[in-house]
């Protein structure tokens, strides 16, 4: 059974029409199939798919974006890698179902996959935990991502989730830690990392694993600081302003290209990643080899240059800085004063050598 959005009614009504010609044994009787009506009524589904999708506002995109329907992390590892081996724990508390996480081969290449898993039915979204990642997911992350680095191995990740787990639990053993530790992880690697947003990118959850050379992201997807939802009940205190908080966030991925949070949009097929996910394989399939060809070229400090640029210019170029022509823009700058003070206090011990010797030279003088 197909799952419908309250902007898809017409679709809806069209679709089911179609299943009807296409199966009219359902029907009182026998009767023939209608090819020509079939075959009008599915132009009129596609004109219509093309004109709702054309015109999405952005609270639409979320809930494209939050589809139960989707293509998960899952569907692409098992999909686009081969001899995936998956591995389980942190080594400091336990194992967590909502981060699938191991090695693979993409074109012949070792790679880390490292994905968000949100589940595909009730049974396997409580036990995913509907994509909220523990304290001990993240640790588990950092622990391949370290090992990763150390064998020279590329890191991809796809990501797809409301956010952080919030429960006690999760903050008693350490949440914003882990949080924290997992950036500063995918900053500090030197070597290639992707990340794939194909559905929610929420908040410190999200960011945790996008710290990435490339941010690659869904045409419908979305990618925010907090959810729309949330973001209204704190501005207006209206959780159902949600169209005016989406609006007001861009969490859209036309809005994040422009503003330079990612660097490529992949391209979903009219209608949704969750209406042709061949298609849907096909652009991610490409869109990694592409970008992993970029970066084999580069070193590993190059890399990590790459990637710590990349995010210190975020916002460079809308605000006060004009232009951003070299990395030198990208460091702090101290005032001549700062500078001496700095080498007095770096060889203040030499200052007070030279300076005893005057004196002692001076009084040797005199005498």
């Amino acid at each position: 059974m197909k799952n419908y959005l309250n902007f898809e009614n017409d679709i809806k009504d069209l679709e089911i029409e179609l299943d009807k010609l296409k199966d009219p044994y359902n029907q009182e009787g026998l009767s023939e199939v209608d090819t020509v009506k079939i075959s009008k009524i599915q132009s009129e589904i596609d004109n219509k798919l093309k004109e709702v999708y054309s015109k999405l506002d952005s609270w639409q995109t979320t809930q494209v974006a939050r589809h139960e329907d989707r293509p998960k992390s899952k569907f692409f590892i098992d999909n686009l890698f081969e001899e995936f081996i998956p591995l389980a724990g942190d080594r400091f508390y336990g194992e967590d179902k909502s981060v699938i996480a191991g090695f693979a081969k993409f074109n012949q290449t070792s790679v880390l996959i490292i994905g968000q898993e949100k589940g595909d039915n009730l049974n396997t979204r409580i036990e995913r935990n509907f994509g909220m990642m523990r304290p001990e997911g993240y640790r588990k992350t950092i622990r391949l991502m370290k090992l990763a680095d150390k064998f020279n191995i590329p890191i991809i990740l796809f990501i797809d989730t409301p956010g952080a787990y919030p429960g006690v639990g999760a903050e008693e053993r350490g949440q914003a830690e882990a949080i924290a530790k997992s950036i500063e992880c995918c900053m500090e690697l030197k070597v290639p990392t992707i990340s794939i947003i194909i559905g929610e990118g929420g908040s410190g959850g999200a960011i945790a694993l996008a710290s990435s050379n490339k941010v690659l992201m869904f045409e419908n997807a979305i990618y925010s600081v907090i959810s729309p939802e949330g973001c209204a009940t704190i501005l207006w205190r209206d959780p159902k302003k949600t169209l005016e908080a989406a609006e007001a966030m861009k969490l859209s991925s036309k809005n994040l290209l422009g503003l330079g949070v990612i660097d490529e949009v992949i391209f979903e097929p009219t209608g949704g990643a969750h209406r042709d996910k061949d298609i849907c394989l096909i652009n991610v399939r490409e869109s990694i080899r592409k970008n992993l060809e970029e970066m084999k070229l580069m070193s590993r400090d190059e890399i990590l240059s790459h990637r710590k640029n990349k995010f210190l210019s975020i916002g460079r170029s809308k605000g006060f800085a004009s232009t951003l022509e070299t990395d030198k823009n990208l460091t702090m700058k101290k005032n001549p004063l700062q500078e001496i003070l700095l080498k007095v206090k770096k060889f203040r011990f030499h200052f007070i050598i030279v300076f005893c010797l005057l004196i002692f030279g001076l009084i040797y003088y005199l005498l």
